[in-house]
């Protein structure tokens, strides 16, 4: 069989609903098989990455994640959130695309923080008197941004993946986070104003109210982060504190989630994590097929031969990796273009933090762009809305970001300026 029809195989089967994780190993099977390397190569790599230290901060801070999800911790940020910017033009937005950017970074789930938070903050938008197309593109295009803020899950499995710290890929992601988050809060003040969106009056009284009201819950970022910034525990050791605090947090003091609920969160917590694992362990496996047979050498081969400018390179990265992340899952997409494009990227001088920067910004915006973007296909489920009017509704949004991931990619300073 040539390899273009495996690829067409291998797309088709995608297409037609096979998990992801089937077709991958299904395909490695068969090129170990074809080319006759050694098959325990898929058992010592799995082994490898069973062994990773790291790992065990994944379903740690996923559990983390939907605690807060399924506790009252998203109407308290909320409102929190309301009380200090409700009363700048467009302030209900921008609350909105902070919330949902921070509570992406705790699940590390983009369709979990749209079916978490949709259902609260479309009402809110609409009582608020935001058109109801403006909304839905917000709400749906907002569902990734917390990916390059910390304590990410793709940010963690990329630095596995890519053998980097994941101290330096944290702070990496802070400040082109923030750019998205400032540019798309820039376009929803803009918006308001031309709307004529009324602003809510600011109140020193419910200010007070709403930060006893989150008072716990606030210094959760600044424990993690600061911990392992400060070199007091390990990202793994960070993860293990988060979830012991947010279950003190959340069942204990607020008791917003009863003891009887619990097993059910851990089930539905441990499913993302097990899909998340199932696939980390195929494409590793492919990954090392890939890696055997000198694929990322032939590929370097090929782009040295063909594009000889790096500004040209980082354009054609962008436009591949936005198809990647339309049609893939993020965390498959991780474990099988990462290995092939590192290399790669290595030889124009691309330094591998930013690379992997520009990499989860791509997969990010990719999330949301159409026709294939899995965050539409999630968002019109939620917001029983069709498909074709999120396209429209997201396209404003969608060239913001694709504006930011310029400045993001051609500025590695932005990724840079805070490592150590």
């Amino acid at each position: 069989m040539t390899l273009a029809l495996i690829v067409i195989l291998f797309v088709f089967l995608l297409l037609i609903g096979t998990p992801i994780f089937v077709v991958i190993s299904g395909l490695t099977l068969y090129l170990f098989y074809t080319s006759q390397i050694n098959i325990s190569a898929i058992i010592i790599e799995m082994h490898r990455m069973a062994t990773t230290p790291v790992l065990v901060a994944i379903p740690l801070f996923t559990f983390a994640g939907y605690l807060l999800s399924e506790s009252g911790a998203p109407k308290r940020l909320i409102r929190f959130s309301n009380a200090i910017l409700g009363w700048l033009p467009g302030g209900l937005a921008i609350i909105a695309l902070v919330t949902c950017a921070v509570f992406t970074a705790l699940t590390g789930a983009t369709g979990l923080t749209i079916i978490a938070l949709g259902g609260i903050l479309l009402p809110a938008m609409t009582r608020g008197r935001y058109p109801q197309s403006f909304s839905l593109g917000l709400l749906t295009t907002s569902g990734t941004l917390g990916l390059l803020f910390p304590p990410s899950l793709p940010l963690i499995l990329y630095a596995i993946v890519a053998k980097i710290r994941i101290d330096q890929l944290f702070i990496a992601g802070i400040l082109p986070g923030t750019l998205l988050l400032i540019l798309l809060a820039a376009y929803c003040m803009f918006k308001s104003i031309r709307m004529d969106v009324p602003k809510t009056p600011f109140h020193f009284k419910e200010l007070i109210s709403a930060a006893r009201e989150v008072l716990w819950e606030l210094p959760l970022p600044f424990l993690v982060l600061g911990g392992i910034y400060t070199g007091y525990f390990a990202v793994s050791e960070a993860a293990a504190i988060t979830a012991v605090y947010v279950l003190v947090v959340e069942m204990i003091i607020y008791r917003d989630i009863p003891l009887a609920k619990l097993p059910q969160i851990m089930k539905k917590s441990m499913v993302l994590v097990g899909a998340i694992l199932i696939i980390l362990g195929a494409a590793m496996g492919l990954t090392n097929y890939l890696i055997d047979a000198e694929i990322p050498m032939q590929l370097l081969d090929f782009f040295k031969a063909h594009i000889h400018s790096r500004i040209v390179f980082l354009v054609v990265l962008n436009f591949f990796l936005l198809a990647v992340g339309c049609t893939m899952g993020i965390f498959s997409a991780l474990v099988v273009v990462v290995p092939l494009l590192t290399p790669v990227s290595q030889a124009y001088g691309i330094d591998p933090i930013h690379l992997g920067i520009i990499f989860l910004a791509n997969l990010e915006i990719g999330a949301s762009i159409p026709p294939l973007g899995i965050n539409l296909f999630i968002a019109s489920m939620r917001f029983e809305k069709p498909v074709l009017q999120l396209y429209v509704a997201s396209l404003p949004f969608i060239a913001i970001l694709l504006f930011a991931l310029a400045l993001i990619t051609y500025l590695p300073w932005l990724s840079l300026a805070l490592l150590p």
